[in-house]
C-alpha cells in the first residue's frame, strides 16, 4: 500500500470513527454521568414514572404479537405465490418504513383520530399507537420472512411433498427452521423500534399512553428536570442496546455464504389458496397502504386550506428543509463513503454503520444537550444530528455494492498503468454510483422528515416542515387541522419521490453488477 493511499485510508478511518465518538458514544457517556445523586430505583418508585416504562415495554412487545401474527403469513404468501403485480407489491413493501413517523403518526390520525375518516372512536385509547406501530413496522418483519424463505432450499420442499407432506407439514418441518433467526431478528429490529420510537408516541400516545421517549421530552422541554430525565435515558438504552444485540446475533445466525436454489413462487391452484392470497393481499392494504391513502384523501377534502401552501411560513418552513438536508447529505456522503471504505478492510467497522440506527435520536439529542453547551440551538449541531441520522443508509449501500464487485475491472486498469487513485476514480465509482444513489435517496428521506431531533436542537426561526406540522395540529380549529394534513401529504410525496429514486438505484446497482 502506497503512502499515499495509506494516509487517505487513515483519514477515512479517523473521520468515520471520530464523528462516531463525539456524535454517539460522548453525549451518551455524558448522559450516564450527569447527576448521581438521582438513582434509578427512586425513578422507579414513582408510580407515574414507573407506568411510563412499563407501557413503553408492554406496547412493544404486543406490537410484535400482533405484527408476527400477520407478518408471518403475509410474508409467506408474497413469497411462494405468483400473481398479478408481485412485483410492484415486494417493491412498495418498505414504503410505510422510510415514510417519516410524522407522516405515519398522521396517516393514523387521519383514520381513527378525532376527526377520522372511518371512526373516531379511538381517541384517547392505546389502539391508536398499536395500530401506528403496526403500520410502521410490519414491512421490517414482512421483509425478514421473505428473506428467510428464500434461504430455505427447494429441493427440500420437493423431497417433502414427494414424501406426502402437506403444506402446514412442510412449512413446520422445512421451512420452519430456516426461517426461525430471520424471524427473530425482525422481531427484534420491531421490537428496538417501538420501544425506541418517538414521533408515533408522542402523535398518538396521549397524555395517557404516551412512551419513556416522549417523557424524556417533556422533563427536558417544559420541566427543565435534566436528573431524571438522565436516568430514563438509560433505561432507554439498556432495553435498545440489548435489543441491537440480540439482532445481531440472531443476523450472524441467520447469514449463510452457500447459494441456495430457492422454490420459484407459483400462481394458487386451490380455491383455498387463492382466498389465503386475497386476504393477505388485503390485510396488507389495510394495514400498510390505508393510512397513506387516509392522508391524500384528508387533503383533498381541505378545500381553501390548501392556500397553506402558498403562507410565508410555508415557503420559509420548506426552504430550510431542503436546505438543511442538502447540506446534511453532503456532509452524509463524505462520512458514508469514509465508513464503507474502513468497513472494507477491518471487519469490526462494518457493525458500527448501524450505530446510528440502534440508539434513539432523543437519547443522542439530550447528550448532545448536555456534552456540547456552547453549540446549543446551534445549526451546525443540528447538520451534524441529521447527518448522523442519514449516512447510515449511504454506507450501507456502498459497502454491499463494494463487496459485489468483481475484481478484475480494478486488476486491468492497474495492469494498463493506472494508478489506484485513477482506478478507483474511474473504474469503483462508476460501478458504485447507482447504489451511492440509492443511499442517499434514503438519506434524504430520513433529513426532510427528520422529526425528534429538530423538536431537541432547532431554534423556532428555523422551522421546517415538520414542526410546522406539528404546530398545526396542536393549534386548535378545522382550518388549522386539514393544513397540517395538506402539509403532511407534501412531505409524503417528498419521501414517496426520494423512495422511488432509490428503488430505480437499485435496480441499477444490479445491471451495473451483472
Amino acid at each position: 500500500m502506497s503512502a499515499t493511499r495509506t494516509l487517505v485510508f487513515a483519514l477515512s478511518a479517523c473521520l468515520a470513527v471520530g464523528f462516531l465518538l463525539l456524535m454517539v458514544v460522548a453525549p451518551l457517556a455524558a448522559v450516564g454521568f450527569y447527576d448521581e445523586r438521582v438513582a434509578i430505583m427512586e425513578v422507579l418508585g414513582d408510580d407515574y414514572l414507573r407506568w411510563r416504562v412499563v407501557w413503553t415495554l408492554l406496547q412493544a412487545l404486543i406490537t410484535c404479537v400482533l405484527v408476527a401474527a400477520v407478518g408471518i403469513p403475509l410474508g409467506w404468501a408474497l413469497t411462494r405465490f405468483q400473481f398479478a403485480g408481485r412485483r410492484h407489491v415486494l417493491q412498495l413493501l418498505m414504503l410505510p418504513f422510510v415514510m417519516p413517523t410524522l407522516v405515519a403518526g398522521m396517516g393514523v390520525l387521519a383514520l381513527f383520530g378525532s376527526r377520522g375518516l372511518l371512526w373516531a372512536g379511538w381517541q384517547d385509547t392505546p389502539y391508536l399507537l398499536l395500530y401506528g406501530n403496526v403500520f410502521f413496522n410490519l414491512p421490517v418483519l414482512v421483509r425478514a420472512v421473505h428473506q428467510g424463505l428464500l434461504q430455505v432450499p427447494a429441493e427440500r420442499l420437493w423431497v417433502a411433498q414427494t414424501l406426502g407432506a402437506g403444506p402446514w407439514q412442510r412449512f413446520w418441518r422445512v421451512e420452519w427452521p430456516v426461517l426461525r433467526p430471520w424471524l427473530a431478528g425482525g422481531l427484534c429490529l420491531v421490537f428496538l423500534y417501538c420501544f425506541s420510537g418517538f414521533g408515533l408516541a408522542l402523535l398518538l400516545g396521549g397524555s395517557q399512553y404516551a412512551t419513556v421517549e416522549v417523557e424524556i421530552y417533556q422533563l427536558i422541554a417544559y420541566e427543565l428536570d435534566l436528573a431524571q430525565a438522565s436516568v430514563l435515558v438509560w433505561l432507554v438504552l439498556l432495553f435498545t442496546m440489548s435489543a441491537a444485540a440480540a439482532y445481531a446475533l440472531l443476523s450472524r445466525r441467520a447469514a449463510d455464504p452457500h447459494a441456495r436454489h430457492a422454490l420459484p413462487p407459483q400462481a394458487p391452484q386451490s380455491v383455498a389458496a387463492r382466498i389465503g392470497l386475497a386476504a393477505a393481499l388485503l390485510l396488507w392494504g389495510l394495514l400498510c397502504v390505508l393510512p397513506l391513502a387516509a392522508v391524500l384523501w384528508r387533503a383533498l377534502l381541505a378545500g381553501a386550506s390548501w392556500q397553506v401552501l402558498w403562507d410565508e411560513a410555508t415557503v420559509q418552513a420548506a426552504g430550510r428543509t431542503l436546505l438543511f438536508s442538502a447540506a446534511a447529505l453532503l456532509l452524509a456522503l463524505l462520512l458514508g463513503v469514509c465508513h464503507a471504505a474502513l468497513a472494507r478492510r477491518q471487519a469490526w467497522a462494518r457493525g458500527l454503520i448501524f450505530l446510528p440506527l440502534m440508539v434513539s435520536p432523543v437519547c443522542v439529542a439530550f447528550g448532545l444537550l448536555l456534552l456540547y453547551p456552547a453549540w446549543n440551538a446551534s445549526l451546525a449541531l443540528l447538520l451534524c444530528t441529521y447527518a448522523l441520522l442519514a449516512y447510515p443508509f449511504v454506507a450501507k449501500d456502498v459497502i454491499a455494492a463494494w463487496d459485489a464487485l468483481p475484481p478484475q475491472p480494478v486488476q486491468a486498469a492497474r495492469v494498463y498503468g493506472a494508478s489506484w487513485a485513477q482506478a478507483a476514480w474511474q473504474v469503483t465509482r462508476p460501478l458504485l454510483t447507482p447504489a451511492l444513489r440509492r443511499g442517499l435517496a434514503l438519506a434524504a428521506a430520513t433529513c426532510v422528515g427528520e422529526f425528534a431531533a429538530t423538536l431537541f436542537l432547532s431554534r423556532p426561526e428555523w422551522q421546517t416542515l415538520t414542526t410546522l406540522i406539528y404546530q398545526y395540529l396542536g393549534t386548535a380549529g378545522a382550518d388549522n387541522y386539514d393544513r397540517a394534513m395538506v402539509l403532511t401529504a407534501v412531505l409524503m410525496l417528498l419521501a414517496a419521490l426520494a423512495f422511488a429514486v432509490a428503488e430505480g438505484g437499485e435496480r441499477k446497482a444490479h445491471v451495473a453488477m451483472d
